[in-house]
């Protein structure tokens, strides 16, 4: 999948692949020519990646082979145990979760997954989650509290499901309690936005000790389209809807509405899943250190403190 803005870049790398067939078909020396295309390619790639528009960045947060929650979990640890069910309605699959081993530390992971194809998006609800998604989230967060496990969460979602049928069985409740409890978990919560982090859906997995997007990931409110849809009862205007929304990880940042940002590789995580991972690993252990250093007393005191801060003016 080729995105607009990238295809100048791959022009010029289906050049280079042509390029390498006829240097090998015919015992031609193009190596100096295939050098001076690879530089002009890199020099491109710098050049559009480091000036990517608003909407850009969510176009690339939605790239088909862009890495999800599972695929992270799956590379970071050895033995990841998925565990099932919110003990009440049924196992949302959209919601995801269990406990896996990082270096030797057991921790719970929690996230939001979606599918690769039509047949896993439908089972996965494109990753938007119902109430017992996260009431299944909730329910192994307390069992991490419990064993005195450490939290992941892996945001990726374009909103809990908004049917008729969660609402019948408490979709906003469901959140607003996840919302509760996280601020006051004894165990360290570290949150990462690795795709589309939008409204509570998002938020209702996302209240931690630490906060981090990825470089090319989005958290707001509201997406770009529905932004557009109720402001100019069309999805035209998308990309001036997220121009205003300032929804990019530098933006949330600068606004102090998360920790850091983990860097992506040229072109974006899809491009290198394996560099992603390991990162976003170095992160979770570097940001655990640092928690199990403070009482979870105060961990929770510093949690509510830093959410409370949020959206406060000073004139």
């Amino acid at each position: 999948m080729v995105l607009e803005f990238e295809k100048p870049i791959a022009d010029l790398e289906q050049k280079l692949l042509e390029m390498k067939d006829l240097a090998k078909g015919r015992n031609i020396d193009l190596s100096s020519d295939i050098d001076s295309l690879e530089e002009k390619i890199l020099a491109l790639k710098k050049e559009t990646f480091q000036n990517l528009t608003r909407w850009q960045r969510v176009q690339l947060s939605r790239h088909a082979d862009r890495p999800y929650a599972l695929d992270y979990i799956y590379e970071i640890t050895n033995d990841f145990v998925e565990l099932h069910g919110d003990r009440n309605v049924k196992d949302d699959k959209a919601m995801i979760g269990g406990l896996g081993d990082i270096d030797g530390r057991s921790v719970m992971f929690i996230g939001q997954q979606k599918g690769r194809n039509t047949k896993q998006r439908q089972e996965r609800n494109f990753g938007m989650a119902n109430p017992e998604g996260y009431r299944k989230a909730l329910r192994l967060m307390k069992m991490a509290e419990k064993f005195g496990k450490p939290i992941i969460t892996l945001i990726d979602t374009p909103g809990a499901f908004p049917g008729l049928e969660a609402e019948e069985r408490g979709q906003g409740e469901a959140i607003a309690r996840n919302l509760k409890e996280m601020f006051m978990l004894k165990v360290p919560v570290i949150c990462i936005i690795i795709g589309e982090g939008a409204s509570g859906g998002a938020l209702g997995i996302a209240i931690g000790d630490r906060v981090f997007m990825l470089e090319n990931t989005w958290y707001s409110v509201i997406s770009p389209e529905s932004c557009s849809s109720i402001l100019w009862r069309s999805w035209d205007y998308k990309e001036q809807a997220a121009e205003a929304l300032k929804l990019t990880a530098k933006d949330m940042k600068g606004n102090g509405l998360i920790d850091d940002i983990i860097p992506e590789p040229l072109g974006g995580a899809h491009r290198n899943m394996k560099w992603m991972a390991n990162t976003m690993k170095e992160a979770i252990i570097q940001s655990l250190k640092e928690l199990d250093k403070v009482k979870p007393e105060k961990r929770i005191e510093q949690r509510i403190d830093k959410f409370c801060a949020m959206g406060v003016v000073v004139e």
